[in-house]
C-alpha cells in the first residue's frame, strides 16, 4: 500500500475537533470534583506565605531566564571531602575518569563540611588534586571556612608553581566571610575589617591571572537551618550586594567586580518552588544591576541539594530526593550542580553512593536531555506566577537587611536569624503532625532494613581561628527527620538491650474492609518511632456475610463477643503493653467500647484508637481509650508519650 502523502498527514485535524477549552470550563469541572467544598481548599502556601493556586492560564509574554548557553550542559560537580587527601585524590581522578566535570573541594570547616573534609591547608589541596589538570577546563569549586583567605593564596601559589596557567583555570574560590559568621554565630573582626581584607585578597588573585570568581554569596546556611526559599534569596542578595560594595570600595570597577562573585543556593525535593527560586534569582540580581547602572550580564549560580532532606533511615530514598533536587535545579538554570550521596548523613559516603550521585546528574543530562532548552519553565502560568511572587517577597526582606545596614549588620541584630527561626519552628510542626511527609522517617518506615555501607574515616578536626570579638545567634543547621530518627534510635537501643522491638498490638475489629485502611495508617504511625506494630487477624466464620452483618442482634452480639475474647487472648500472647483499636466508625459504634473495656481488663496499659472519635468519644473514652491517632494529629508528641509509658514498664 503506497504511503499518504505528506499534505494528508499534516492536514489531518486533530485538536480541531475539540472545542476550545476556557478557564471557566476547567473551574465547573474542578467545581464537581469539590462537591460545595470552597476552591480555596485547593490553593497551597508556602512557608513566605505565597499563594499557590492550582489553575493558571499560560503566562503571556515571557522569555526565557538563563545563562547558559544554548544546549550547554551544566557542570556536574563531585564532592571531594575525603579527609584523607591521598583518598580524596584517588576519588577526584576516578569521578573525572567517569562523567564528573568539576570537583567541589569541601574542607573540614567550611558551612558544607557535614562532619568531614579535607584538612585546610594548600598542602592537602594540592595533593588532592595531583594529576588533575586544571587548565584542561576541569572546574574547581572551593568550599572554605573562616581561614579561607589564606589558604586561597597559598592554593594560588601552588598551582603557579605547577605550571598551570591561572587564565586557563576555571577556579571558584568561594571566599565567603558572611557565610563562615552567619553559620557560626560570631565573628573574630567587625565588617570595616573584614571587608577590605576579603577586597584585597581578590585583587591579589585577578592580579596573578585568575579570573574567578572569587568571592561567594551562599544560600546554604540560611536553607540549612530550615529558613524559605524568599529568606534564602534576600541572604543571597545582601551578601552579593556587600561584596560588591567591598570591591568597589577597594577600587575595583563594578563591571569587573561582578565577574568576581557568584551565587549559590540548596536546591531540595519541592520541584516547583525550587526551579522558581533558581529563576527569581536571575531576576533580582539583574534588577540590582539595573540599580547600579550595569548592563544585565549572567550571574553564575551553583546548586547544591539540601542537607536538611536527607535521612539517616531508609536512606535510598534520598536517591530520589537528590534526582528531583537536581532536576529542579539544572532545569532553573543553575550554572553548576553538586549532589550529595545519599549516605552522607551515615558517615563519609563510599564508592557506591559516589557514583550514584554522579550518574544521577549524568542521566538527566546525557540521557533525558534536559540541558538541552534554555529555561523549559518559561511561559508556564503556575512557574511564572511562583518566580514573580518569590522575587518580590525575598525583595522586601532584602531591603529589611539594607535599612538594617547590610548584612553582617542584620546578623549581629539577629534580624536574619529571628525569621529564619520562626519559620523552622512551623517546618518542625508540620513534620511533627506529618503534614510534611518524609518517606521512610515519618511515613512507611522500614524497621528491618539494613544499615547502608560508609567509609571507616577519622574527621579532620577544624582548627580554631581566633577568638570572637562579636557574637550573635547561629544559623544551626537542622533536619527534618531527625526527631523521628532520635525516636527509632531508642527503638534500636531497645533492641540491642531486649533482644526485640517495643510493640504496640493492633486490635482490628469486623471484617478486613472494615479495618485495614486504619490497620495499616496505625502501623506507619507507630513504627515511624520504632515501635513495631503486631497485628490480630480475626477469625471470620466460613461464609461470612459482608459488613453490615445481616445476622439477628443475639448472633451477631455473640460473634461480637466471641471476637472481644479472641483478642484479648491474642493482646496476652503477644506480650504488647500498648493497644490500638483500627476499624471503620460503624464497628467503633457497635463494638468499640465493648473491646476497649475487653482490652483494659486483659492488662493493657494505653489504649489508642485510629480514627476520629467524633459523636463517640466520651463513650469510648470511658470505655478506656486514652488517645486517638489520626491524619494532621502531632504524631511526635504522642510516639514521645508512648515512649515515656513503655519505659515505664
Amino acid at each position: 500500500m503506497p504511503a499518504a502523502p505528506d499534505d494528508v498527514v499534516s492536514d489531518l485535524p486533530l485538536a480541531a475537533d475539540f472545542a476550545p477549552a476556557t478557564a471557566d470550563d476547567w473551574r465547573k469541572l474542578v467545581d464537581s470534583v469539590l462537591k460545595g467544598a470552597p476552591f480555596e481548599t485547593l490553593i497551597a502556601k508556602t512557608y513566605d506565605g505565597l499563594a499557590i493556586e492550582p489553575i493558571h492560564a499560560r503566562a503571556k509574554g515571557a522569555h526565557a531566564i538563563a545563562s547558559r548557553a544554548a544546549a550547554a550542559p551544566w557542570q556536574v560537580m563531585q564532592r571531594i571531602d575525603h579527609p584523607d587527601a591521598a583518598q580524596a585524590n584517588a576519588q577526584a581522578l576516578h569521578d573525572l575518569d567517569n562523567g564528573a566535570t568539576g570537583l567541589t573541594l569541601v574542607f573540614a570547616d567550611a558551612i558544607g563540611a557535614r562532619g568531614f573534609g579535607l584538612p585546610p591547608t594548600a598542602e592537602a589541596v594540592a595533593k588532592a588534586l595531583d594529576g588533575v589538570l586544571l587548565d584542561a577546563g576541569i572546574s574547581i569549586e572551593l568550599e572554605m571556612g573562616p581561614q579561607s583567605r589564606a589558604i586561597a593564596l597559598r592554593i594560588a601559589d601552588d598551582i603557579r608553581t605547577k605550571g598551570a596557567d591561572p587564565a586557563a583555570c576555571d577556579i571558584r574560590f568561594g571566599l565567603d566571610p558572611l557565610g563562615a559568621c552567619a553559620a557560626s554565630g560570631s565573628s573574630v573582626s567587625p565588617w570595616s575589617d573584614i571587608a577590605p581584607a576579603v577586597a584585597e585578597t581578590a585583587k591579589k588573585l585577578a592580579a596573578v591571572g585568575f579570573h574567578g570568581p572569587f568571592l561567594a554569596a551562599d544560600g546554604r546556611v540560611i536553607h540549612d537551618a530550615g529558613g524559605s526559599e524568599a529568606q534564602e534569596l534576600a541572604f543571597v542578595l545582601a551578601s552579593l550586594v556587600a561584596y560588591l560594595r567591598a570591591l568597589e570600595s577597594a577600587g575595583i570597577d563594578l563591571d569587573d567586580a561582578r565577574g568576581m562573585i557568584h551565587a549559590r543556593l540548596a536546591a531540595d525535593a519541592d520541584q516547583f518552588l525550587t526551579l522558581a527560586k533558581f529563576r527569581a534569582l536571575r531576576l533580582s540580581w539583574a534588577r540590582i544591576e539595573q540599580a547600579c547602572g550595569l548592563a544585565p550580564k549572567p550571574l553564575f549560580i551553583a546548586a547544591e541539594t539540601a542537607w536538611r532532606m536527607l535521612t539517616r533511615y531508609d536512606p535510598y530514598v534520598n536517591m530520589l530526593r537528590a534526582t528531583i533536587s537536581a532536576f529542579s535545579a539544572g532545569l532553573g538554570g543553575a550554572d553548576s550542580v553538586c549532589v550529595l550521596p545519599h549516605t552522607l548523613v551515615l558517615g563519609l559516603p563510599d564508592a557506591f553512593a559516589r557514583r550514584i550521585a554522579r550518574n544521577t546528574q549524568l542521566i538527566l543530562i546525557e540521557e533525558s536531555n534536559l540541558a538541552k532548552v534554555a529555561d523549559p519553565a518559561a511561559g508556564s502560568g503556575g512557574i511564572e506566577a511562583l518566580t514573580r511572587q518569590l522575587c518580590e517577597a525575598a525583595w522586601r526582606q532584602f531591603q529589611d537587611i539594607e535599612k538594617a545596614g547590610g548584612a553582617f549588620a542584620a546578623l549581629t541584630q539577629n534580624l536574619i536569624q529571628r525569621d529564619v527561626v520562626a519559620t523552622r519552628a512551623a517546618r518542625e510542626a508540620n513534620v511533627a503532625k506529618r503534614r510534611d511527609v518524609l518517606t521512610g522517617a515519618s511515613e512507611f518506615p522500614n524497621l528491618h532494613e539494613k544499615p547502608a555501607a560508609v567509609l571507616d574515616a577519622i574527621p579532620h578536626a577544624p582548627e580554631p581561628c581566633g577568638d570572637a570579638t562579636i557574637t550573635f545567634d547561629a544559623l544551626a543547621p537542622m533536619r527534618l527527620a531527625a526527631a523521628f530518627e532520635q525516636l527509632r534510635d531508642r527503638s534500636n537501643d531497645w533492641l540491642k538491650a531486649t533482644g526485640a522491638r517495643p510493640t504496640i498490638f493492633l486490635a482490628t475489629l469486623g471484617t478486613a474492609a472494615d479495618f485495614t485502611a486504619r490497620a495499616t495508617f496505625a502501623r506507619s504511625f507507630f513504627e515511624t518511632g520504632g515501635i513495631e506494630a503486631v497485628d490480630f487477624a480475626p477469625a471470620l466464620p466460613p461464609n461470612a456475610p459482608p459488613h453490615p452483618d445481616p445476622l439477628p442482634n443475639g448472633e451477631r452480639e455473640k460473634s461480637a463477643a466471641a471476637t472481644q475474647t479472641a483478642i484479648a487472648a491474642a493482646f496476652k500472647a503477644s506480650g504488647a503493653q500498648l493497644v490500638c483499636l483500627c476499624s471503620s466508625d460503624q464497628v467503633y459504634a457497635d463494638q468499640g467500647a465493648a473491646a476497649a473495656r475487653t482490652l483494659h481488663a486483659a492488662g493493657a496499659r494505653h489504649i489508642y484508637l485510629a480514627g476520629r472519635p467524633g459523636k463517640l468519644e466520651a463513650a469510648l473514652r470511658s470505655a478506656g481509650v486514652q488517645d486517638f491517632i489520626f491524619a494532621g494529629v502531632d504524631a511526635l508528641a504522642m510516639l514521645n508519650d508512648a515512649w515515656q509509658r513503655l519505659e515505664q514498664r
